[in-house]
């Protein structure tokens, strides 16, 4: 049975994830949530960029998105939901780059 988009993308938001055993020295922990921040900042640019972007395609393609800047919206989105479970300690798993990108 074919999966819904909706499926997928909650299959790649809460599927199952691997958790790294061990402890993890803090202050190393310190410095990817530093870095992640920074790699934060520029996804929320870059989001507001192509959030731009996508209307002005839809003003002009007669309120049809281009399905790739969608899907790349959706990718986009999963990587900060990751990244934000990392920050806020609900995860051990470290998003992208540290681990697969789905």
């Amino acid at each position: 049975m074919a999966q819904s988009d909706e499926d997928k993308t909650e299959g790649r938001l809460n599927g199952e994830q691997i958790e790294p055993t061990g402890d993890e020295n803090l202050f190393l922990r310190l410095v990817y949530m530093i870095i992640i921040a920074l790699m934060i900042s520029i996804a929320q640019t870059v989001l507001g960029f192509m959030t731009v972007v996508q209307f002005v395609i839809m003003l002009i393609n007669n309120k049809e998105p281009n399905e790739r800047i969608a899907e790349f919206g959706t990718d986009l989105g999963i990587w900060i939901a990751k990244a934000a479970r990392f920050q806020t300690a609900a995860s051990q798993v470290k998003p992208w780059p540290w681990t697969e990108l789905d």
